[in-house]
């Protein structure tokens, strides 16, 4: 049967398909559980529960690995800040609103929560967009896990973070942190949080490469959302094509990840955005990058 005749049977066009799939606008986007802001081409998410710390729910969860999925297709989203309101920035899984619930679980509901949270992490580490968390104050359990899936990481001397889920009786191997923590801050470092639970303070997170830089409270937001406007005023794929390699080149030997980068970088060599560099650098000019 004809691919078109097939899509008429159930009750969809071809076109109207490719009409589903177009590009979305971020500017667009109504979450129900934080707060969402698009402010020319940089989104800022605000988990925003102050009053308890910011921690996480079902819903929260769930809609926060939609948004991070659903920004493959924001065409004007070309960076991402997450931060938490309040002074802290998350708390992890709502003590009252998930840790007592899930004590009611069998195992395949278990399994699903479980698998949720991990999507999270792959939905950050997945979105093409490069992600930046400012951290102050308590970040804890998923809060943790959400702030090491990000690509870039500003905190304050205040912070504390914190891989409690040691302390509540669980394994440290949570939502991805035994494979992603040791690649941030090394192996016995990663270990030792994850052994303990105790909190990493503002000061070891910057000596271990945890973060990137350490600013005042008061400056934190607009620090992270200025580095998110510099990267995304850069050429928007190839920015891309960068945190894919970042995290296939995890796998490879030398040969595979010296071949994978020559076949990315020949692709980047077709961008129109490769073209207006080298045509400024001639004019003496400084490239402005259109994201294709």
């Amino acid at each position: 049967m004809p691919e078109t005749d097939m899509l008429k049977r159930h009750g969809r066009t071809f076109g109207q398909m490719l009409e589903d799939t177009s590009p979305a606008l971020g500017a667009d986007y109504r979450p129900r559980h934080f707060k969402w802001e698009v402010d020319g081409k940089v989104a800022t998410i605000t988990l925003n529960r102050p009053e308890k710390k910011n921690p996480l729910t079902f819903e929260s969860y769930a809609e926060l690995r939609d948004t991070f999925r659903s920004l493959s297709y924001a065409e004007d989203v070309r960076a991402v800040v997450v931060t938490g309101a309040g002074g802290n920035f998350c708390t992890g899984g709502d003590v009252h609103e998930i840790i007592g619930p899930l004590l009611d679980l069998d195992m395949p509901g278990l399994l699903n929560f479980t698998r949720m949270t991990g999507d999270l992490v792959k939905a950050i580490r997945t979105c093409p967009q490069p992600v930046i968390a400012a951290i102050d104050g308590i970040c804890a359990g998923a809060g943790g896990a959400i702030a090491m899936a990000c690509d870039i990481r500003f905190g304050t001397p205040e912070a504390k973070v914190l891989y409690l889920f040691n302390r509540v009786g669980l394994a440290g191997c949570d939502m991805g942190a035994c494979a992603i923590l040791p690649r941030i801050i090394g192996q016995g470092r990663a270990a030792e949080l994850l052994y303990t639970g105790r909190a990493m303070t503002g000061d070891e997170g910057e000596r271990w490469g945890f973060y990137n830089r350490l600013v005042d409270g008061a400056d934190l937001l607009a620090t992270a959302q200025a580095f998110a406007a510099r990267l995304a005023d850069g050429p928007t794929f190839g920015n891309s094509m960068t945190k894919k390699m970042l995290d296939m080149e995890w796998n490879m030997g030398l040969e595979q990840y010296i071949e994978a980068e020559a076949q990315a970088q020949a692709i980047c060599m077709q961008t129109q955005d490769y073209h207006r560099a080298y045509h400024a650098f001639v004019a003496k000019e400084k490239p402005v990058f259109a994201g294709n």
